[in-house]
């Protein structure tokens, strides 16, 4: 059972009046609460049950512009007491810095928005379990499977934010998720894939047989992959993939990348990074979004932005210390984007790995290869090559290279988002990468 609201608030209260007391200018304070329960298969049995609770408070305390944080997970007052002064005494012997301020009052979040973020019931471990064997039966229904791993998890939470300008509000919310992963097995060929669903409504997670037949049939299909030649060829990113494109963008386009010189799209706001026909969006008030929220990590109202506008980039993702640091106002990420995807294309699945005579479609990628400095992409590849239209066989052992500035330019969408993570893309096609092979 996760603490009450009231209790949260009562902490977060105490602290900013007790911070102040100590001499603090400014103050604030973060608690939350987090119940975690797990549950695992391997090879059909269950392999282990766990269980978390945690309780966490973040405190930074300003004096003018010198700024300090703690954190604890002991919150009681005894305890808090010594840690409040530790933090005031603290900021006291720290460096000034003209761009450690709180929000402005302006920007604060006003009226909290309802997402139907929490869903107050509860799966027992026993329907865990039940799930999980229901998820086993249909991976090994076919006799390639080696071997599986399946998890289901439930996570509740709660939080409150509070600083001395006022602020204080906080919200619960939900998330259940099960997974697969299934390794196949023939003719000395091994190959591993898996299936995932994250919700924050259990009646919304996919079912547990197709979960264990989408692995299955995933793994499956990787089996006697070949090697190819090393050449210039059209690449489709599954869906689960692309969202990675996004991912590098939003660490590229960070106030703090743009603030420290470490990114290649730094002076690139109002320009064409790229085709006219790709909008990105980040959407915090989608209900039930596994990312929506009503405020940031500071309390910045959480506003839809366009990131990028037929084409040209029109914002940075921005905190209070880093807007500050590029003269530009917070536009709610502290903490990083919320609900990110690609707008959906004007292309079909089905007409889009029919643009070239043969492409290679890319399943899955090994390591992290993207340099934000330099825009340079390079990872290891799984997958398969695509003729007229058609699968035709499993390709493994390969590199793909690029350079985002040219990948972002380059890049058409399919129609068929989904909403299945906190960041989301349709099937993607990028021209002119370079594959490396035997």
């Amino acid at each position: 059972m996760i603490k009450d609201q009231s209790f949260l608030d009562d902490k977060a209260s105490y602290c900013i009046d007790s911070a102040k007391k100590n001499g603090a200018t400014d103050v604030q304070v973060s608690v939350g609460n987090s119940v975690s329960e797990t549950v695992n298969f391997r090879n059909k049995k269950l392999d282990e049950s766990e269980r978390s609770d945690t309780l966490i408070l973040n405190l930074t305390t300003f004096i003018n512009k010198r700024k300090s944080t703690i954190r604890s997970s002991n919150i009681e007052n005894n305890n808090l007491d010594i840690l409040i002064n530790r933090c005031v005494e603290t900021a006291k012997k720290s460096p000034e810095d003209e761009c450690n301020t709180l929000p402005e009052q302006e920007l604060l979040a006003k009226k909290i928005s309802e997402l139907n973020l929490y869903d107050k019931n509860h799966i027992s471990n026993e329907k865990k379990i039940n799930f999980l064997a229901e998820v086993e039966e249909n991976v090994f229904m076919d006799e390639k499977i080696e071997n599986s791993e399946s998890s289901f998890s439930e996570n509740k939470s709660i939080f409150t934010l509070a600083n001395s300008k006022g602020f204080l509000s906080g919200y619960k919310s939900s998330s259940f998720s099960a997974s697969c992963v299934a390794v196949a097995k023939s003719n000395g060929s091994m190959e591993r894939d898996y299936e995932f669903t994250n919700q924050r409504f259990l009646e919304d997670i996919t079912k547990a047989d197709k979960i264990g037949k989408v692995a299955s049939n995933n793994a499956i299909k990787k089996l006697n992959s070949k090697k190819i030649s090393s050449e210039k060829i059209p690449v489709v990113f599954d869906k689960r993939i692309s969202r990675g494109i996004l991912s590098v963008l939003s660490s590229a386009i960070s106030g703090s990348s743009i603030a420290r010189n470490t990114s290649f799209l730094k002076g690139a706001i109002d320009t064409e990074i790229f085709n006219k026909n790709i909008n990105i969006i980040d959407k915090p008030n989608i209900l039930k979004g596994l990312a929506s929220r009503p405020f940031d990590s500071e309390g910045v109202k959480s506003s839809e932005i366009k990131i990028v506008e037929n084409g040209i980039l029109k914002n940075y993702l921005l905190d209070t210390y880093y807007s500050k640091k590029l003269n530009l106002k917070s536009n709610g990420r502290a903490g990083g984007t919320t609900n990110l995807f690609f707008q959906n294309g004007s292309i079909s699945f089905d007409d889009l790995i029919k643009v070239h005579p043969k492409l290679l479609y890319v399943t899955e990628t090994i390591g992290h290869g993207s340099n934000l400095v330099t825009g340079d992409y390079s990872v290891g590849a799984t997958g398969f090559i695509i003729e007229n239209g058609e699968f035709i066989y499993p390709v493994s052992e390969i590199t793909i290279a690029g350079n985002f500035k040219d990948i972002f330019k380059n890049l058409t969408l399919a129609d068929d988002l989904e909403y299945k993570y906190a960041t989301n893309s349709p099937t993607t096609l990028i021209e002119g990468m370079t594959v490396a092979g035997k």
